[in-house]
């Protein structure tokens, strides 16, 4: 049974700093790529960062370009986004996201909240 365990959110100001983790299990973790999305009330949902079945291909939104830094580790299952210089409009629930094509599966975390007071 796929699971996903999304952690590291929270209240921060203006300026602060967040680590998200995602630790996955119930799939085998190489085969995907793993995202991070976030959703905001509305529930429209835009891709913050992704990061290829190794740590070698990244890609992020323009909003969250120098300021997040999206990364995996393998042996553990576990994918992180570090997040610098949080704003208000980083608001939101983050979450997970494993796919691929090859196997045309996907998987969504529940999500974590990050709240950015002003």
């Amino acid at each position: 049974q796929v699971h996903f365990v999304e952690s590291g959110g929270g209240l921060v100001q203006t300026g602060g700093s967040l680590r998200l983790s995602c630790l996955a299990s119930g799939f085998t973790f190489t085969d995907y790529v793993i995202s991070w999305y976030r959703e905001i009330p509305t529930g429209e949902r835009e891709m913050v960062a992704r990061v290829g079945k190794t740590n070698s291909s990244t890609r992020y939104s323009d909003s969250a370009k120098e300021r997040f830094t999206i990364s995996r580790d393998n042996a553990k299952n576990t994918a992180y986004l570090q997040m610098t210089n949080l704003k208000p409009a980083d608001t939101a629930l983050y979450l997970c996201y494993a796919s691929s094509g090859f196997l045309s599966t996907e998987y969504w975390g529940q999500g974590t909240q990050v709240t950015v007071s002003s």
